[in-house]
């Protein structure tokens, strides 16, 4: 009953008129931004993170929430009319749904994307609401060496589970640790990795890498191969679903839900297993009712059931970030960037010292969630028109938005050559296949790694013992072990040969 009460008063502060604007604006961005192509939520969330500055925190928050579900909503939008998926976890999405548009049905891929999108955030973020605080008091009780354990499980499980490369993604990690060490040493005063430069003591500021590798890098990856004509947009009426198929698409919005949820609280982030395990578990459920010769030609649960597991995932990643202060996820790692930028620290204390906040942007990630279905699924048509923006303009004017994005956070022209630093560094891990997550994670956790590891040390007097001394560390760190050796053994065995043809048909 308590948390229902905090809950409405969420709802009390952010259902004001002015709120509910900063909440419609940031929809109708995330979703402008997310719909143009090779654009995830992530990219989104990095690119409009300056539009935030000179609000107040709720009122960025607030506007937050509508970028990051309008930034989700478009990147299924360019996977079911483009094929193009503008992150790992919309692949699924694509495989089914750009099947269902070829075919004459990207009215109803849409809704159901749509409508399962929102069913799955709903029930998500009820779920973070009553599950956050339980967590975030067992959470206090944690000392510093097990939350340092804590977040080298993390790392280890987004670099060496969900990559497809462990060395790949290790070298990500480790790009993503050198940049978090530059600046001056939090307990010496010594300067590290600065080159002498000045502007460099500080540290360089999360806005600045996240626009460079996600935007300048995305921009110069595609102007290495430009296409010099429009994309090949198939034609969208108006979303809706019929009696057949709402009735093929609830339970795999429910089941999708229930399979996204777990995986998006876990601190190993990413939601590609759950969308993953979705399509197989529809496909497997299609089989016993006749109707497995649908999936690879089209199939509307083969769009529900991996839609509703994405979004599900996502709001789930809210618990390791609020109780926990761990961002499992590229887009949630540009969210803590958002928050920090505002001076509020994630983690177990954030539910007492900044409840009010976190009860009102819980609310708002609701009413997000329902503006983004009922503004953006009769607009679908005209997203789908923005899709014909020919490249070079269309990534000239990123480029734009990021340079004065960027330049906006210090106004410091020191850091647009920054800028091109990291957008040179988003082009060659395009190039060489390198995962992002694992190096925004260490620029993110990196300094608070640190931070914890010399608590836990100074205890100890120095001691390595330091790091072993609570119980849950000691099971974190065989958490640990088991997730370098678990992928060897699951390595052998082979995916299923029926879904290998209709992978290799996405565009990546």
């Amino acid at each position: 009953m308590e948390t229902f009460d905090l809950l409405m008063g969420g709802f009390a502060a952010a259902l004001t008129w002015e709120n509910l604007a900063f909440a419609s604006i940031g929809v109708l961005l995330g979703t402008l931004v997310g719909v143009l192509p090779g654009i995830g939520p992530a990219m989104a969330l990095a690119l409009l993170l300056p539009v935030t500055y000179g609000l107040d925190a709720t009122q960025a928050l607030i506007m937050f929430a509508g970028i990051y579900y309008g930034g989700m909503y478009g990147g299924s939008t360019t996977s079911i009319l483009l094929n193009t998926p503008g992150e790992s976890a919309s692949v699924m999405t694509a495989i089914e749904g750009n099947k269902m548009a070829k075919g004459g049905r990207a009215a109803q891929a849409l809704a159901t994307a749509a409508i399962g999108s929102f069913i799955a955030g709903t029930i998500g973020t009820l779920l973070v609401a009553f599950f956050m605080p339980t967590l975030a008091e067992q959470a206090v009780k944690i000392g510093a060496p097990s939350y340092f354990a804590i977040m080298m499980l993390a790392m280890v499980l987004v670099t060496s589970v969900l990559g497809s490369s462990k060395l790949r993604g290790f070298i990500g990690l480790f790009i993503g640790l050198t940049v978090g060490l530059v600046g001056l040493d939090q307990s010496t005063g010594q300067a590290r990795l600065t080159a002498g430069a000045l502007e460099l003591a500080d540290g360089i500021d999360i806005v600045v890498v996240a626009v460079g590798v996600f935007a300048i890098g995305e921009a110069l990856w595609t102007a290495a191969h430009l296409r010099r004509r429009p994309l090949d947009v198939i034609p969208v009426g108006r979303p809706f679903l019929g009696r057949e198929d709402w009735g093929r698409s609830w339970a795999p919005w429910l089941r999708g839900t229930a399979l996204g949820f777990p995986f998006g609280a876990l601190p190993a982030g990413g939601a590609e297993t759950p969308t993953f395990l979705s399509y197989i578990t529809e496909r497997k459920l299609a089989a016993r009712k006749g109707r497995s010769d649908e999936f690879g030609h089209g199939a509307i649960e083969g769009v529900a059931g991996p839609e509703a597991a994405n979004n599900a995932s996502a709001a789930g990643m809210f618990v390791p970030l609020l109780a926990l202060g761990l961002p499992v996820t590229a887009t949630a790692s540009i969210l803590l960037a958002a928050m920090q930028k505002y001076g509020i620290v994630a983690g177990p204390t954030l539910m007492t010292d900044q409840s009010d906040l976190i009860w009102t942007l819980l609310a708002s990630l609701l009413i997000g969630n329902t503006l983004l279905l009922v503004i953006n699924l009769p607009l679908a048509p005209v997203w789908a028109k923005l899709l014909r923006i020919p490249r070079p303009q269309l990534y000239a004017g990123i480029l734009f938005f990021a340079s004065l994005g960027a330049y906006s956070v210090n106004r410091n022209a020191f850091d647009l050559a920054l800028l091109l630093v990291f957008g040179g560094v988003g082009f060659a891990i395009r190039r060489f296949g390198i995962p992002v997550l694992p190096l925004i994670l260490g620029v993110i956790l990196g300094p608070l790694m640190e931070v914890k590891l010399r608590e836990a040390l100074d205890v100890s007097g120095g001691d390595v013992s330091g790091l072993f001394n609570e119980a849950i560390a000691i099971f974190v760190y065989v958490l640990v072990v088991l997730a370098v050796i678990v992928p060897i053994v699951l390595a052998r065995l082979k995916p299923p040969a029926e879904l290998v043809p209709e992978m290799q048909e996405v565009d990546r």
